[in-house]
């Protein structure tokens, strides 16, 4: 399976974040976060930036780099 995976969900764990916390500083609601995080569906880039504003981390991060 060589669709785009994101790695929210292990960033959120190793920073003890919820997906309800993120949701609201996102203004997004809890499901679609959580299809975020569950990689059922993924951000737009614009919605991926602010993810990693929100979690102070570098956007590269929160993509799973699969060429390693």
């Amino acid at each position: 399976m060589d669709k785009p995976m994101n790695r929210i969900k292990e960033v959120l764990e190793e920073r003890g974040i919820k997906q309800t916390w993120l949701a609201e500083r996102l203004g997004k609601s809890f499901c679609i976060v959580n299809s975020y995080v569950c990689n059922r569906r993924q951000p737009s880039l614009d919605v991926l930036f602010e993810i990693a504003k929100i979690l102070n981390v570098n956007p590269k991060e929160l993509i799973e780099d699969n060429n390693e």
